[in-house]
């Protein structure tokens, strides 16, 4: 008998195509796609591409990869065209965006890109930006709107209208600042399971920022521009720079190189904020350790600053540092709450002394005792997971849910006083 027809095979049905002046110019982009589809791909020119989607049939392809470099952007509008002639036919776009300005990718999310990825492609990245466009397919036509039309806007209605926002700072190096506005933002975002509310997670470490490192995610080159051009940006251009963890906590990382402190100032400062407390219901900035010229923007914009530190004398001498430029610039000291980590145990008697010491001669009050978590702390966090995910009996990540429920509390309860 022969096998002729046991050895014939269709070929695959395309369900997804790349658009772009040529290709070529986008080596990894297509290794992803190879990997991710085998040969159920194509190619085409933008010209192409709006051709063959007018064609189509509605939902034709499961998605376009919209590869655009620096000189596409003089032309513009046959990029935007591809993006409708897509809407058109209720096919998604994953913008693929190499040295493009802000201006420029603001605008082709403005036309109705879902996502972008930037180019050269981080490991994953694509994947991941094929799965949640495939997902959000899949889900009923209201609910997809709501995560990515102009309704997307969660604006902290249901918490009086008004989104809070919390920073934390160490005031020495490794007092647990970071590991603090990790988990009471995961502890946050989690804290009520039927309704939670939504929490973005900023780093502004610029230099040495490690929460991308504390959840395992990737740094995009494309943030440093998010940063510097913050007072031009719209909510929908801010929330495509977010990163999100576990589809619960959205996250503002660091750029992907060291930047100076004052590559920002005070005015980008207050857009990124503005815009976050627009977009979700709790905001949480995790500072540098160096007082720069916009940490007083910080402050008075916060409802509660966290600044962290330990029993030995570093600490203290620069507490009290920190507590004399806070006086001599009229800052609203009474927002900064003093959390002591790997703070003394009940039976250390000498420890409590220490502490109680310390608190004296600085005049101040311990609002939170932090624990020693122990090395688990450290592992959870080159793991990338909360300690809830890794740890949930730490006595560390108790204190922290009992300080989150502590907030969320106080948060509803002005809530409803004002409404």
């Amino acid at each position: 008998m022969s096998s002729g027809l046991a050895l014939r095979s269709e070929p695959a049905p395309i369900v997804a195509c790349t658009v772009s002046s040529n290709v070529h110019n986008f080596g990894l982009l297509i290794e992803d796609m190879e990997a991710e589809l085998g040969e159920a791909w194509g190619d085409l020119g933008f010209e192409e591409a709006r051709d063959f989607m007018g064609a189509l049939e509605p939902g034709g392809l499961d998605f376009v990869a919209l590869a655009v470099r620096e000189e596409d952007e003089a032309d513009l509008g046959r990029v935007g065209e591809v993006i409708n002639a897509a809407r058109a036919k209720n096919i998604k776009v994953i913008l693929i965006p190499e040295n493009l300005s802000t201006a420029g990718l603001r605008e082709l999310l403005r036309l109705g890109a879902e996502d972008f990825v930037p180019y050269p492609l981080a490991d994953g990245a694509l994947r991941d930006a094929i799965e949640k466009v495939r997902k959000e397919a899949q889900e009923p036509a209201a609910d997809a709107a709501a995560k990515t039309g102009d309704s997307a806007v969660v604006t902290g209605q249901r918490l009086g209208g008004k989104a809070a926002v919390f920073a934390t700072q160490n005031l020495a190096g490794g007092t647990g600042a970071t590991t603090l506005a990790v988990n009471m933002a995961w502890e946050l975002a989690t804290i009520d399971k039927k309704n939670p509310p939504s929490v973005c997670l900023i780093d502004l470490d610029l230099q040495h920022g490690s929460i991308a490192t504390y959840l395992d995610l990737p740094r995009r080159e494309i943030m440093l521009e998010m940063l510097q051009d913050a007072p031009n940006m719209d909510t929908e251009g801010f929330k495509q720079a977010l990163t999100g963890y576990e589809d619960k906590l959205s996250v503002f990382t660091t750029p992907a190189e060291i930047v100076p402190l004052d590559i920002i100032g005070p005015d980008e400062v207050t857009a990124l904020i503005n815009l976050a407390s627009e977009c979700f219901d709790i905001v949480i900035v995790d500072m540098p350790r160096t007082v720069v010229m916009w940490t007083e923007t910080v402050l008075n914009r916060a409802d509660m600053y966290f600044a962290t530190l330990e029993i030995d004398l570093r600490s203290a001498q620069n507490a009290m540092r920190f507590i004399k430029a806070c006086r001599s610039e009229e800052l609203p000291l009474e927002k900064v709450q003093y959390v002591l980590n790997r703070a003394p145990g009940m039976t250390d008697l000498n420890g409590k002394n220490r502490m109680k010491k310390m608190a004296e001669s600085l005049g101040v009050k311990f609002g939170t005792l932090l624990p020693d978590g122990g090395k688990v702390v450290m592992q959870s966090g080159d793991n990338g997971e909360p300690l809830a995910e890794s740890a949930k009996k730490n006595p560390l990540r108790k204190e922290i849910v009992k300080l989150a429920d502590g907030l969320y509390k106080a948060m509803l309860s002005d809530a409803a006083a004002k409404g």
